[in-house]
């Protein structure tokens, strides 16, 4: 595997581990009926868990479905600075879906050839280089969530639209921060386990090959 190649088809498989990590993520819905028990989100508003629930399958579909516009929801006025926000927030899922979907079929192909071909084993410095940055990351958001939520706004948002005001966006007492930290730990959770997946089954191939050639 030449060096360029072998850059691309790691970046490739990166990407599209990452965008499955997402949507996993993001799809998550019993994470968020979880976490109306555990963070007693209820108690900050006027509708019940059901209504509840149904204004979030709401916000999902909007964010999901490329079709879907505008926003509406039907217990949770949204002002014209929300609305923005949650169309940015779109565009990134929009993003996140087609690098999936471009990454696909390449990463299966190169996964299908790296088990056939026992070259899985090319993958373990970079992957690992990856977890290092990973736990890194985990570390950061561990002992300072609130500046990691901060910083990563700063990264995907040039705006300040995404700090709501609970008077016209009621759906910010919905969404509490902690329930963000839940979906990080969820993502990284994911993430962390399929790059540690390709880092184990590179480490058995290359095992076998160096008793083979011994």
């Amino acid at each position: 595997m030449g060096r360029v190649a072998n850059f691309f088809k790691v970046i490739c498989l990166l990407l599209f581990l990452l965008t499955v990590a997402i949507t996993i993520t993001i799809n998550s819905k019993w994470l968020y009926a979880f976490d109306i028990q555990q963070l007693n989100i209820l108690d900050y508003l006027t509708v019940t868990k059901e209504e509840l629930l149904k204004n979030y399958s709401e916000l999902m579909r909007y964010l999901n479905l490329f079709w879907v516009n505008p926003l509406k929801m039907t217990d949770f006025p949204v002002s014209e600075s929300g609305a923005f926000h949650f169309y940015e927030v779109k565009r990134l899922f929009q993003l996140n879906y087609v690098v999936l979907v471009l990454t696909l079929f390449p990463s299966l192909w190169i996964l299908y050839k790296g088990i056939k071909e026992k070259s899985l084993w090319k993958f373990i410095r970079p992957f690992s280089y990856v977890l290092v940055g990973l736990f890194s990351l985990i570390i950061f958001m561990s002992v300072a969530f609130d500046t990691f939520f901060v910083t990563f706004h700063g990264v995907f948002f040039n705006n300040d639209a995404w700090i709501f005001d609970p008077t016209t966006d009621p759906i910010i007492l919905a969404l509490p921060e902690e329930y963000f930290m839940h979906c990080f730990i969820l993502f990284f959770v994911i993430f962390v386990f399929l790059i540690s997946l390709i880092v184990f089954l590179g480490k058995r191939q290359f095992k076998r090959l160096f008793v083979k050639s011994d």
